[in-house]
C-alpha cells in the first residue's frame, strides 16, 4: 500500500475510532438525589469557579495527534495537510502559527505563504497573519504580491499607525538582488498613499529610497524635495538628500538652504560636513566642523575631523591649534585608584588611549608638514600602541626618507607583521606611497610588479602601478594598465580620470579624453579632483568659459596645488593675470614642491 494511502487510511481509521470512544466515554449527567444540593461537599471556591470547557473535540484532537506522529515520523508535507486541514476547521490562530512552523523548518516557502493566506481568509481580522504572509513574501522575494496584503492590513490598522506600516517596508528587502523590481512593485501603491495625509510623509520617504536603491536617483530627488517643501519641519529628508549627493549635486541645495534658515540645526550640519568629507571636498568640509566647533566647543569630535581636514589642506598651524584643543577634551581626569579599575574593566580605558592616538599621530604629522622633524619623531614615541602599527611605522618610515634615510624608512616598514595577506598588501602600498613621496618612481614601480605577480587581479595595485608608469614616462603601458583596471573593476572611477587626464594633459583624443572623465563624473559627481579633469580637457578644447567655472568649483572644494596650476593657467590664458598670479602665490604659500604648480609658473614665467 502506497506510504500517502497508508497514512490517509490510518487517519480515517483513527476519526471514526475516536467519534465511537466519545460517544462511550462520554455518560448522562446524574440525576440529582432528593433535596440535597449537589457536590455538598465541594469547596466553596470550586463552586464559585465557572468551568471553562475547551472546544477541542476529540475527533479533532486526535487529528492534532495524527499530524505530530505524522511530523516526528518523517513526513512534514503530510503533517502539513492534516494540520492546515484542522486550522481551517478550527479557525485557531495558534494552529495557523504551527502550520507555518512546520512549513518553515521543511523549507518550504510556498506551502508557508498558502499557510497564511488561508490563515487570513479564516481569521480576516488577524493582523498576525497579515503581517506574517507580507514578512514571509518578502523573504522569498516575491513583491508584486505584496501591495494587495499591505492594503488589507492598513485597512484595520488605526490611521496613526499606517504610516508606521509603509515606513517598515525597506527594511523588508535590505539585501534584495533587484531593486529595480522592488521600486516597481511598490510604486503605484505608494503614489496612492502618498496621496493620503496621514501616509504621505512616509510614503515619499519610501519611495525616495527605493527608487536611490534601484539608482534612479532623479526619481529619488523628486520625492525628496516634495517631501521637504511639504514637511519642513522633519530632518528625515534632508538626511536622504545627502545621501543622494554623490549622484545628484543638485540635491545639496536642499542641505545649504535649510542651514541658511536653521543655522543652529547641529546634527544636520554634522551630516552634511561628513558628507562633504567623504566627497573628499576637504574646504567646505572644513567650513562647516568650523561652525561646529563655534557652536559645541566642548565637542572633541568636532576638534579632531577640523585638524584632520586643516591637515589635508596643508594648513598646519590651523590644523596644530584645532588638534591641541581636542587633546586637552581628550585627557583622562585624575580620579581614584578604584574608579580607575572600574573604567579597566569596562573597556573605557582603550577607547581612551585609541582618541588619544589619533590625536598624536596627526599632531606629529603637523610637526613634520612644517619641517620639525624632532618635535614630530618626540610625538611619535609619546604613542602608546600595540607594536607593528602600520600608522606609526609609517610616519616614522617618512620622518627618516625626509632626512635623506629613505632605505632606512623602508626597513622599518619591512620590520611589520606580514603573516596575513591583508597585512602584506597593507605594507606594499605603504611602502610604494613612501617611494613615490620621494620620486623613486622605478623602484615603486618594481615592488608593486612583485605584488601584483602573487595577486595579479588586485585593481588597486594595478592603479597604482600605473601611476608610476605615467611617472616614468611609459604612457601606453600606462594606459594598458588602466583598462586592465577598469576590466577588473567597472565602477574604479579614478581609473576612467586617471586615463582621461592623461590624455587631455598630452593634448591627444580630446573627446574620448572627456568621455572617460564623464564616466568618472557619473561615479563620483562633484569630486574636485575629477572636476579638474574636466576643466582641463574643457581648456585643451578651447572653452574657456566652461574651464574656468569648472577649475573655480574644483578649487573651491579643494584648495589643491595642482587644481591652482590648471586654474591659474587658464585665468592667464583668459587676460586675467592678476588673479591667476595670486592664485599661484597662494597654492606655493601651502605647497611649494608641487611639480605641476611649478611647471605652470615656469611656463608662465610667474614669480613666487
Amino acid at each position: 500500500m502506497p506510504a500517502l494511502v497508508r497514512h490517509r487510511w490510518w487517519l480515517s481509521a483513527a476519526l471514526a475510532l475516536s467519534c465511537a470512544a466519545h460517544a462511550q466515554i462520554t455518560p448522562a449527567a446524574p440525576a440529582p438525589q432528593g433535596d440535597a444540593p449537589a457536590a455538598a461537599d465541594a469547596p466553596a471556591s470550586a463552586a464559585s469557579a465557572p468551568v471553562v470547557n475547551s472546544d477541542l473535540d476529540a475527533p479533532m484532537f486526535y487529528q492534532l495527534l495524527i499530524g505530530e506522529m505524522e511530523l516526528q515520523g518523517g513526513e512534514p508535507g503530510v503533517a502539513y495537510q492534516v494540520m492546515l486541514d484542522a486550522a481551517r476547521r478550527s479557525g485557531d490562530e495558534e494552529l495557523f502559527r504551527r502550520v507555518v512552523q512546520i512549513a518553515l523548518q521543511s523549507r518550504a516557502g510556498d506551502q508557508a505563504v498558502v499557510a497564511t493566506r488561508a490563515w487570513r481568509e479564516a481569521i480576516p481580522n488577524s493582523l498576525e497573519a497579515h503581517r506574517t504572509q507580507i514578512q514571509l513574501l518578502a523573504l522569498l522575494n516575491r513583491p508584486a504580491e505584496i501591495p494587495p496584503v499591505l492594503r488589507s492590513l492598513m485597512a484595520l490598522t488605526p490611521a496613526d499607525g499606517r504610516g508606521a506600516l509603509i515606513a517598515a517596508l525597506p527594511a523588508l528587502f535590505q539585501r534584495t538582488p533587484e531593486p529595480v523590481r522592488i521600486q516597481e512593485a511598490f510604486e503605484p501603491m505608494l503614489r496612492e498613499t502618498a496621496a493620503k495625509p496621514e501616509t504621505r510623509f512616509a510614503s515619499l520617504l519610501v519611495l525616495a529610497e527605493f527608487a536611490k536603491k534601484a539608482e534612479r536617483y532623479e526619481t529619488a530627488l523628486i520625492h525628496v524635495r516634495a517631501a521637504a517643501k511639504d514637511f519642513p519641519e522633519r530632518e528625515e529628508p534632508l538626511l536622504l538628500a545627502l545621501e543622494l549627493l554623490p549622484h545628484r549635486p543638485e540635491a545639496e541645495a536642499l542641505i545649504t538652504a535649510e542651514l541658511q534658515a536653521k543655522p543652529d540645526k547641529q546634527s544636520l550640519r554634522l551630516a552634511y560636513a561628513r558628507a562633504l568629507a567623504r566627497a573628499q571636498r576637504p574646504g567646505d568640509a572644513a567650513r562647516e566642523f568650523r561652525t561646529l566647533t563655534q557652536q559645541s566647543p566642548d565637542e572633541a569630535g568636532h576638534w579632531l575631523a577640523l585638524g584632520s581636514l586643516e591637515l589635508d589642506l596643508q594648513h598646519p598651524d590651523a590644523a596644530e591649534d584645532a588638534l591641541q584643543r581636542y587633546m586637552k577634551l581628550v585627557e583622562k581626569p585624575a580620579v581614584s585608584p578604584l574608579a580607575e579599575r572600574a573604567i579597566a574593566a569596562a573597556g573605557l580605558d582603550k577607547a581612551e588611549r585609541e582618541a588619544k592616538q589619533q590625536g598624536q599621530l596627526l599632531l606629529a604629522q603637523t610637526a613634520e608638514m612644517r619641517g620639525d622633524f624632532k618635535t614630530a619623531e618626540k610625538r611619535l614615541a609619546a604613542i602608546e600602541a600595540a607594536p607593528g602599527n602600520l600608522d606609526i611605522a609609517y610616519r616614522r618610515a617618512s620622518l627618516l626618507a625626509r632626512q635623506g634615510k629613505l632605505e632606512e624608512g623602508r626597513q622599518l616598514l619591512h620590520q611589520l607583521p606580514a603573516d596575513r595577506e591583508q597585512d602584506r598588501r597593507a605594507r606594499t602600498l605603504a611602502e610604494s606611497q613612501l617611494l613615490r613621496d620621494n620620486k623613486q618612481w622605478q623602484a615603486a614601480y618594481d615592488l608593486l610588479g612583485t605584488a601584483i605577480a602573487q595577486t595579479p587581479e588586485d585593481a588597486d595595485l594595478i592603479y597604482e602601478q600605473s601611476m608610476m608608469a605615467e611617472k616614468l614616462g611609459r604612457a601606453q603601458e600606462m594606459e594598458a594598465l588602466l583598462q586592465k583596471v577598469i576590466q577588473l573593476k567597472p565602477q574604479h572611477y579614478h581609473a576612467y580620470n586617471a586615463l582621461g587626464y592623461s590624455l587631455a594633459d598630452r593634448n591627444e583624443r580630446l573627446q574620448e579624453a572627456r568621455d572617460l572623465i564623464s564616466k568618472a563624473l557619473s561615479f563620483a559627481p562633484g569630486e574636485p579632483f575629477i572636476v579638474d579633469s574636466m576643466g582641463w580637457v574643457e581648456f585643451r578644447l578651447g572653452r574657456l568659459g566652461e574651464a574656468e567655472r569648472l577649475l573655480r568649483q574644483a578649487y573651491g572644494s579643494r584648495p589643491d596645488a595642482e587644481i591652482a596650476a590648471h586654474l591659474g593657467e587658464v585665468l592667464w590664458a583668459a587676460g586675467q593675470q592678476d588673479e591667476a598670479r595670486r592664485v599661484f602665490a597662494d597654492a606655493a604659500r601651502r605647497d611649494p614642491r608641487n611639480e605641476a604648480l611649478q611647471s605652470a609658473m615656469q611656463r608662465l614665467q610667474v614669480r613666487p
